[in-house]
């Protein structure tokens, strides 16, 4: 390359994986976000390792797990100081901007760092006429939300000023867009994109959990139970089955969502045309991506949180052809705490020391071969929340094989809540049960499996700097 690439990470809430066409979406396709992949390259084992829009996008920035940054779950926001990606960036010559969703806390001492421009959406933000904190306060744009997070984004875009030779410095840009978040309000030109045209149900729609641990059974996260009216607009016809409304709310939850998706792969498009219009998409690191992966009616379920992989899964692909060769993939696993070393390594700029993770830029650049007995360390802390009762669980999963341990406590962390239960084990043979519909962890047959993963388990949370559970006692009042 000529120069330092350009970085453009896009980001969505709630993308799952499964619902982007080049990862093989039988409910919709996503065009302009596969075009992308086309150029360059498709991850299809990118895990997030906190399953929860706020831990994992402080991951992301930060190159550092939950337990590191401090970010455990929605209730415990970024410390602003902490050094990012786009810290780094900064301090070696880039010009940064974000735009869009933030969500890392709400204030004066959370606003974000390191960036020469920045208009961020109030907390989870609005679809419809979203307001923005700014450096000089509020300020609500009329529209809806995907459209006008691009729209501003690449305003400011337009709005740098380039010398005759071009030589400026590189920039990196940041389009954190809200959809497709609950309560999945679709634009105008999309409403009725997926009304009345049957989706696919999953396979897995009616898992009855029979061999799960409690923690799957107390999850509130339901599409036959726990979505509302405000999430489907509509009441259900009278007279339907339990079984026939489950499939009706299917319908509408997924007709809302897809739709948002649209919006968004349309924005995306509008994205690759101007930086191809600007002479600038050759030489751009543009990434698309999502916080976390999502059940779209997936055992049944819908958000997220859960270590199975249709809530770790993030999307992700990403283009940069005067440096990456194009229509490729991997299935090298990695997770959101190796991007920021890895568009570190893509810059050419240093890694903070304390950021953890590593990159696999080799991968992509350089055809390096990825490790052999692949595996990472997950944890989600935000245990027995008000609304979706997730358990706390931590767990390994490998090429093969995946462990969880609920150990279904709280902590007494912000956000989580009283009630505790037994510890339970959960354990899956990806390779036999890749839907991750029979738990084996008591099945002598995988004894020594177990065994195994139990020591392995230990020696990856060790190395991520965490610590085993212990259970603390009596939780004091709060």
């Amino acid at each position: 390359m000529a120069r330092r690439p350009n970085i453009c990470l896009i980001l969505t809430d709630d993308h799952a994986a499964h619902a982007v066409g080049t990862y093989g979406s039988v409910v919709n396709s996503t065009p302009r976000i596969d075009e992308i992949a086309q150029r360059g390259w498709r991850l299809d084992n990118l895990f997030c390792t906190n399953s929860i829009c706020t831990p994992s996008r402080a991951s992301i920035l930060t190159g550092q797990h939950s337990h590191t940054n401090g970010v455990r779950t929605l209730s415990t926001p970024m410390d602003r100081e902490l050094p990012t990606f786009v810290s780094q960036l900064k301090d070696a010559g880039y010009r940064t901007a974000i735009v869009g969703k933030w969500h890392l806390g709400e204030g004066e001492e959370h606003r974000p760092r390191a960036f020469d421009h920045w208009m961020i959406l109030r907390d989870q933000g609005e679809y419809h006429d979203p307001t923005f904190r700014t450096p000089d306060g509020l300020r609500t744009v009329t529209g809806y939300a995907t459209d006008v997070i691009t729209d501003l984004a690449l305003q400011w875009l337009d709005d740098l000023d380039y010398g005759p030779d071009g030589t400026d410095s590189p920039w990196c840009l940041l389009i954190h867009h809200k959809a497709p978040h609950r309560s999945w309000e679709p634009d105008e030109a999309h409403r009725a994109q997926f009304a009345g045209r049957p989706i696919p149900v999953p396979a897995t729609f009616t898992d009855d959990y029979a061999t799960r641990s409690g923690a799957a059974h107390r999850a509130a996260m339901r599409v036959a139970d726990q979505l509302t009216r405000r999430d489907l607009k509509a009441d259900p016809p009278a007279g339907l089955s339990y079984e026939d409304e489950a499939l009706w709310k299917y319908q509408r939850y997924m007709e809302d969502y897809l739709a948002c998706v649209a919006s968004v792969d349309d924005n995306v498009g509008r994205v690759i045309d101007r930086l191809a219009e600007r002479g600038e998409l050759d030489d751009t690191l543009l990434m698309y991506t999502s916080d976390q992966g999502f059940f779209l009616g997936d055992h049944g379920w819908f958000d997220k949180r859960f270590m199975y992989d249709e809530s770790i899964r993030m999307p992700f692909v990403v283009s940069c052809p005067t440096a990456l060769d194009g229509g490729r993939s991997t299935d090298q696993i990695v997770t959101n705490v190796d991007l920021a070393r890895t568009i570190l390594e893509a810059a050419d700029v240093e890694p903070h020391p304390g950021m953890q993770g590593e990159s696999f830029w080799g991968t992509l650049a350089r055809g390096e071969t990825p490790p052999a007995d692949q595996s990472f360390y997950y944890r989600y802390w935000e245990h027995d929340d008000g609304a979706h009762h997730a358990a706390g669980h931590y767990g390994i999963r490998t090429e093969r094989y995946k462990l969880i341990y609920f150990y279904n406590d709280g902590l007494g962390l912000p956000g989580t809540g009283w009630a505790t239960y037994a510890p339970e084990w959960e354990l899956y043979d990806l390779e036999a049960d890749p839907d991750e519909l029979v738990n084996v962890a008591d099945d002598p047959t995988y004894a020594v499996v177990r065994r195994d993963l139990t020591e392995r388990l230990a020696r990856e949370q060790a190395a991520a700097g965490d610590v085993p559970y212990a259970d603390p006692g009596p939780v004091p009042a709060r």
